[in-house]
């Protein structure tokens, strides 16, 4: 029942998908996998917060919350902007992509997944309603985070891999300019709706 729920929750788009979306259609490869795996973890820590009874402290802590949320927005902002500004060159002979640290790459992949106020209400305010949190032990949660790990992962590798096929379709440095201003659009309001929920 979980892994159902949580794989409707995951697949249906949202600010995250948008920003991995977004992200590949303008950067190709390159950092998904750490972007992606950022957001899994926050996944998890969502889910940690719900099984330890942590929403009344997600709530007492409102502004820690706030600060990662638009601290996931102001990357959404800067990385829409550099798409905007990119060099319109088909994918085959553009040059290499701004070489961004894996570390960097997982810490905004975690601030999206903590500022995503979809995640929020799933794990804080649906997760409850399907299962009993205050009978889950350290098995059941074991359990419970290769479950969520495994559905994120499938769901963020779909998108990655549609996203990619897209992108080959683009071949000619116009197509480029308006994918990478139309991610950077996709991204700006991710961004947008992060920080005004």
């Amino acid at each position: 029942l979980f892994a159902a729920a949580l794989a409707v929750a995951a697949f249906s788009p949202g600010p995250g998908i948008a920003a991995i979306v977004a992200r590949v259609l303008g950067r190709g490869r390159h950092g998904a996998f750490a972007f992606t795996a950022g957001m899994a973890i926050g996944d998890i820590v969502w889910l940690t917060l719900a099984v330890l009874g942590l929403a009344m402290v997600a709530q007492t802590f409102h502004e820690v919350f706030a600060l990662l949320k638009y601290a996931g927005a102001a990357y959404l902002l800067y990385v829409a902007w550099k798409m905007w500004k990119a060099p319109a060159a088909a994918p085959d002979i553009a040059p290499v992509a701004m070489r961004e640290s894996r570390l960097r790459l997982f810490l905004a992949g975690l601030a999206v997944c903590m500022g995503n106020p979809k995640t929020m209400v799933f794990y804080l305010a649906l997760l409850p309603s399907i299962l009993d949190v205050t009978r889950i032990d350290g098995l059941a949660f074991l359990e419970l985070s290769m479950v969520t790990l495994s559905v994120v992962g499938m769901v963020f590798a779909f998108y990655v891999g549609v996203t990619l096929r897209a992108r080959r379709l683009i071949t000619s440095a116009k197509a480029v300019q308006r994918v990478n201003r139309g991610s950077s659009v996709v991204m700006a309001g991710a961004a947008i709706a992060i920080a005004t929920r």
